[in-house]
C-alpha cells in the first residue's frame, strides 16, 4: 500500500529522516516473545499465546526483508529482493511441517531412552543430512529443504542429475559432457516452466519488483 501511495495508509516511518525498515521492528518483536516466552512458566496460560504471537509477528517482519538484510542495501523491490520471497516461502514450508508434528528424518525419539534407538536416529540424522547437501550442491533447494524432514525426498534429489548452474554440476559435470547437455536439456523442459510460474505466484503474492 506504500507502493501504490494509498493515502489513508500511513505510509514509512522516517524519524528525522531515517528510514526506518521494517526488519528493525520485527527485531525488536523477536526478542520481547523470544524472551518473554523463555520467562513464561505456563506454557498454555495467555502470556504465553502472546510471547508466541510477538515472536511470530517478528519472524515474518523480518524474513520479509531477508534480502535487505543479507546484501545491507535497499533491494526490496529489486529483483534481488525476490530473495525475501524465497525465504518466507521456504519458512512457512519448514514451519508447517514442524506444527504439523513432522520431525527431522521422520524420525521421533519417544520416551524410551535406549542408547542403541538414539544411535540408530543419529547416524539416520546424518546420513539424511549428507543427502539433504547434496542437493543443495546440485541446485535443488526445495528437495534440500523438504528433505529435512521428509527423507525419501532428500534422497529422490541426491540421486538425480544437478542443475546445470549449481556447484556440483561445475564440479562434476565437464562442458560438452552428455551429463551437462542432459542437465541443460531437462532444465529447459521441466525446471524453466515451473520457475516461470513460480515468479508469477511469487509476483501475484508480494508485487512485481522494479525493473529499472
Amino acid at each position: 500500500m506504500i507502493r501504490a501511495q494509498v493515502k489513508w495508509w500511513p505510509g514509512n516511518v522516517t524519524p528525522g529522516g531515517v528510514h526506518i525498515h521494517h526488519a528493525v521492528f520485527g527485531l525488536v518483536l523477536m526478542c520481547v516473545g523470544g524472551v518473554g516466552g523463555l520467562a513464561v512458566q505456563d506454557s498454555d496460560s495467555g502470556w504465553a499465546a502472546v510471547a508466541a504471537a510477538l515472536l511470530g509477528i517478528g519472524m515474518a517482519l523480518l524474513l520479509d526483508e531477508f534480502a535487505l538484510v543479507l546484501f545491507l542495501k535497499d533491494v526490496y523491490w529489486s529483483e534481488q529482493g525476490r530473495l525475501s520471497v524465497e525465504v518466507v516461502f521456504v519458512a512457512i514450508a519448514l514451519c508447517g511441517l514442524a506444527v504439523l508434528g513432522w520431525v527431522p528424518a521422520g524420525f521421533d525419539p519417544g520416551p524410551a531412552g535406549r542408547v542403541a534407538a538414539y544411535l540408530g536416529i543419529i547416524l539416520t540424522l546424518i546420513v539424511n543430512l549428507v543427502f539433504t547437501a547434496v542437493c543443495l550442491l546440485k541446485g535443488k533447494v526445495w528437495c534440500g529443504v523438504l528433505g529435512v524432514y521428509i527423507g525419501l525426498i532428500a534422497l529422490v534429489g541426491a540421486i538425480r542429475l544437478a542443475r546445470p548452474g549449481s556447484p556440483w554440476a561445475r564440479w562434476r559435470y565437464p562442458p560438452g559432457s552428455r551429463k551437462m547437455a542432459r542437465a541443460r536439456a531437462r532444465e529447459q523442459r521441466y525446471a524453466q516452466p515451473v520457475h516461470r510460474l513460480r515468479i508469477w505466484f511469487q509476483d501475484l503474492i508480494a508485487g512485481r519488483p522494479d525493473h529499472r
